[in-house]
């Protein structure tokens, strides 16, 4: 089994709405993914998507894009976005979605070889930043608490993948860090992938190990719309 991730795959839920607005680049972007997915995906593997999956309003709207996303191999792991407006009853949701996609929110999944788990997470507090944001981003690392936790117990001793869709760290809290990565360093996680980053935002993001933690920005045109294959190393497993 191997784990692939790409997120930020922004499909238009069945309204015109095409991403070349935001540069030459994202010129037919989903067929891009399709091929490069297509020749490295197996049945067997894993592919996160950690958010901001489709454009659409109501769960009807976006069925079509999960839909198209279900057609590839593999077992399809998706995390709410913050533009992911569809998503409102977890539980309605997991009773209409493809057989081979499977939502995370604030727990865990087993998936054999490890275990994945996840929260959407939110902007990290700055000087100045407001009491609803600092609410907000509190209540997340309490969602990751409960999912991380939840992980812990599945995973026995097997390598634990967290997804999150806003980003855990950015260059400024590298020396204090920041609630959420103190909290996937305690746990023990191996890899960390987050999206929410484009264009000159992508510089903003961090690729790399902190506090023991891999951490990967995932956000499809931050990889050039190739999926990021997470690799383990040989025995690796959980703290």
């Amino acid at each position: 089994m191997k784990i692939f991730a790409i997120g930020d795959l922004h499909l238009p839920g069945g309204d015109k709405k095409p991403m070349d607005i935001f540069g030459a680049h994202w010129e037919n972007h989903f067929e891009r993914i399709c091929e490069d997915w297509r020749a490295r995906v197996s049945g067997e593997d894993i592919v996160l998507i950690p958010g901001d999956i489709s454009w659409a309003m109501q769960l009807d709207a976006a069925l079509c894009d999960l839909e198209r996303i279900a057609e590839l191999p593999g077992r399809i792991l998706i995390l709410r976005g913050n533009h992911d407006y569809w998503w409102s009853s977890l539980t309605q949701l997991r009773t209409r979605l493809p057989q081979n996609m499977f939502a995370i929110q604030n727990d865990a999944f087993d998936a054999g070889e490890a275990v994945i788990c996840g929260t959407r997470g939110w902007a990290i507090p700055q000087q100045g930043a407001s009491a609803q944001d600092e609410k907000l981003y509190n209540r997340e690392t309490l969602r990751l608490d409960m999912s991380l936790a939840a992980a812990a117990k599945m995973a026995q001793g097997r390598p634990i993948v967290a997804m999150m869709h806003y980003p855990p760290l950015l260059p400024e809290t590298l020396k204090t860090g920041t609630a959420f990565t103190r909290l996937l360093t305690q746990y023990g996680v191996s890899h960390c992938v987050y999206g929410h980053l484009h264009g000159p935002s992508v510089q903003r993001g961090f690729s790399g190990v902190y506090e023991g933690v891999r951490y990967d920005l995932v956000s499809c045109d931050a990889l050039g719309f190739r999926l990021r294959e997470i690799v383990m190393e040989p025995g690796e497993t959980a703290n």
